[in-house]
C-alpha cells in the first residue's frame, strides 16, 4: 500500500497522520500486554529502582509531580464537544446511575456526591453484596450510565453497561482510550491520562474532571431555571 494512502486512512479517522494512529495503538497495546502488580509487588519494585534511600519529602515531591503532569495533560487534551455532550446528557437524564470498581469506585461516589447537590435523581451502583443486576434493573431509555474505568477495565462495569445497553439508556465513559472495551458502548467518551509515579496512578485528574462536569451541569440547570422563573414570573 502507498504510505500516501496510510495517511489518507488516518486522517479520515480524525488523526493529523498515520504515527499519531499508530501511537495510540501501541499505547493500548502495551497497557493490554503489562502484566499488573500487586502493590507489594510496587513497593519492592520502587526500593529496588531507587540507587539510595529516598526521604519522605522526595517520594512526596514526585507523587505531587505526577499528579501536576497528570492535570496538565488533563487541560490540554480535553475535548470541548464531548466534555458539552456529555453535560448534555446528563442535564437531558430523567435518571442517572454512576458505576466504578474498585480505585475508580471513589470518583464514582465522588461524582455522585456532587451531582446529588442538583435537582437530579442520582444513583451509586455500589454492587453492595454483588446486587450489580440488581441496581441496574430499573435503567430505561430515558436513563443515562455513567462508567468510569481505567487499564485494567473493571469487568462489573462491563456488564453494567451492557445493562444499559440492553435497556437503550445512554451511556457516558470516562476511561484512558479510545480502545477501552467501555468505549465502544458509548455515547460520549471522556478521556483521562492520569500522572504515575513508582506505578501508582494519581486521581486527581479524574477527580478534577468530575468536578468540572458537575460545575458545567448545575450552570446549565441554573440557566433553565432562571428560563423557566421568567417565562412564568415567579419571584425569589
Amino acid at each position: 500500500m502507498h504510505p500516501s494512502a496510510i495517511v489518507r486512512f488516518s486522517q479520515r479517522f480524525g488523526f493529523s497522520g498515520f504515527s499519531e494512529m499508530q501511537a495510540l495503538f501501541r499505547e493500548a497495546y502495551t497497557h493490554k500486554t503489562t502484566p499488573v502488580q500487586n502493590y507489594q509487588q510496587r513497593i519492592r519494585s520502587m526500593i529496588a529502582n531507587k540507587s539510595q534511600k529516598a526521604s519522605g519529602g522526595d517520594l512526596a515531591r514526585e507523587c505531587i509531580n505526577a499528579t501536576l503532569s497528570g492535570i496538565e495533560r488533563l487541560g490540554l487534551e480535553l475535548d470541548d464537544q464531548a466534555f458539552d455532550k456529555a453535560v448534555d446528557l446528563v442535564v437531558n437524564a430523567d435518571n442517572i446511575y454512576v458505576v466504578g470498581v474498585r480505585r475508580s469506585f471513589a470518583v464514582a461516589d465522588y461524582l455522585v456526591y456532587n451531582l446529588q447537590h442538583t435537582n437530579k435523581r442520582i444513583h451509586l451502583v455500589s454492587g453492595l453484596g454483588g446486587s450489580y443486576r440488581e441496581q441496574m434493573r430499573s435503567v430505561r431509555a430515558n436513563d443515562l450510565v455513567i462508567a468510569i474505568s481505567f487499564t485494567p477495565y473493571g469487568k462489573e462495569t462491563q456488564h453494567c453497561l451492557r445493562i444499559a445497553q440492553h435497556h437503550q439508556a445512554k451511556t457516558l465513559i470516562i476511561t484512558d482510550s479510545n480502545l477501552s472495551p467501555l468505549a465502544k458502548r458509548a455515547n460520549t467518551v471522556l478521556l483521562v491520562n492520569e500522572g504515575s509515579s513508582f506505578a501508582f496512578r494519581s486521581l486527581s485528574a479524574t477527580l478534577c474532571l468530575c468536578q468540572a462536569l458537575f460545575i458545567a451541569v448545575a450552570y446549565r440547570l441554573e440557566l433553565k431555571v432562571d428560563e423557566i422563573h421568567e417565562q412564568v414570573g415567579f419571584e425569589d
